[in-house]
């Protein structure tokens, strides 16, 4: 499906009241989330169905979104999870010229998707307030135009503090990824992990098997890894009593070393008594720069997160260290524990989209593994 010659309106309703009015894209519905933004300048697919964006409408910064397309191979799981799209300049023809097949236009995918959007949308305008009130509730409409009733439907929204959201997007059946002759077995715990986060423990020769979210120690340890993975997710830490206790199980019972990326540490740093606070506006883009604590280099980093740990919390607890600390900031963005073989980021170093700068620690997490089977 073509977008309609004739531009059809909509309207963008935040919770303070604000309303912004632009044209529609997309399907043709109304869509409801916490309003987030992200700065990457591309990878707007890959920002689609990251599963750690649920429950959001999705603000992107860029001028122009749909210059290439969409291609079937550029997804982080198996359909859009974002709530609804918000954007400038939407482009309906795309060039890909060193592509060949699977590929369609945004419109048509998002159209396929049921993706709801709104675009012609002053998204500088629009950022600058979310950056100056905060994250909140809003809604989008192609189909309605009474402001009192998306009103009505938007107080009805929860809020994404208090909410959890990994049990809604993790795998139900658990399933494997890799050789099982490979070297190494990990075990993920699957909040809403995205796909290139298992290639790239694919590429280092380990054997995956995908837990749900809520799958039990003994299940896991069935499969006999060597450690454990918690993958990044949706919604909010402090809302997931299971996750935090299964962790706790892991370390109480099997020593074996443990890795958490986004909402992994936040969950490892609940389960070692440091709490989480949702941010004022979160951290959402590919050119985050981060400073690692344990060489003085500088990372440039791809972020999407809402949430993060408390730093106070942090600098008191005897048994942590602070790896990563953002440089925009001075939020928490990597952690050690001294008394166990487990460590975690805030950022995403698979990147997909972004740069590859901190990709090294798949390989340090590797090398723990190997470490630890030494030990045993």
């Amino acid at each position: 499906m073509s977008i309609p010659k004739v531009k059809l309106p909509a309207i963008l309703l935040l919770d303070d009241g604000t309303v912004y009015r632009g044209h529609a894209v997309g399907k043709i519905g109304t869509a409801v989330g916490e309003i987030c933004f992200n700065t990457g300048m591309t990878g707007y697919q890959e920002i689609f169905t990251d599963p750690s964006y649920t429950g959001q409408l999705m603000c992107l910064t860029a001028a122009h979104i749909g210059n290439y397309g969409a291609h079937a191979d550029e997804v982080e799981s198996r359909s859009v999870k974002i709530a609804g799209l918000i954007c400038k300049n939407f482009n309906d023809g795309y060039s890909r010229p060193l592509t060949v097949g699977n590929t369609q236009s945004l419109q048509e995918y998002c159209d396929w998707e049921g993706l709801v959007g709104i675009a012609d949308v002053d998204t500088r305008a629009l950022v600058r307030h979310m950056r100056d009130k905060g994250a909140m509730n809003g809604i989008v409409s192609s189909d309605i135009t009474d402001l009192g009733v998306l009103r009505q439907r938007l107080a009805e929204a929860p809020s994404m503090e208090g909410l959890e959201l990994s049990s809604s997007v993790s795998t139900r059946e658990a399933y494997t990824i890799g050789s099982p002759t490979a070297k190494y077995r990990v075990a993920v715990l699957d909040y809403g992990v995205k796909k290139n986060i298992l290639r790239c423990f694919d590429a280092r020769d380990c054997f995956l098997k995908v837990f749900n979210a809520k799958a039990s120690l003994g299940e896991m340890e069935e499969f006999e890894p060597h450690g454990y993975f918690l993958s990044n997710g949706p919604g909010d830490p402090a809302a997931m009593p299971y996750a935090i206790d299964t962790v706790k199980s892991i370390m109480k019972e099997t020593g074996k070393p443990i890795f958490g990326i986004c909402l992994g540490q936040q969950i490892l740093a609940q389960a070692v008594g440091i709490g989480t606070y949702k941010m004022h506006h979160g951290h959402r883009g590919i050119n985050h720069p981060v400073l690692n604590l344990e060489n003085n280099k500088s990372e440039i980093t791809s972020q999407n997160h809402g949430f993060s740990v408390l730093p106070e919390a942090v600098k008191s607890h005897k048994d942590v260290v602070i790896t990563h600390i953002n440089l925009n900031d001075q939020t928490i963005e990597g952690l050690r524990l001294t008394n166990y073989p487990a460590f975690s980021v805030q950022f995403h170093p698979e990147a997909s989209p972004g740069p590859h700068d901190s990709r090294y620690l798949f390989d340090q997490f590797v090398a723990m593994l190997a470490e630890t089977e030494v030990v045993a």
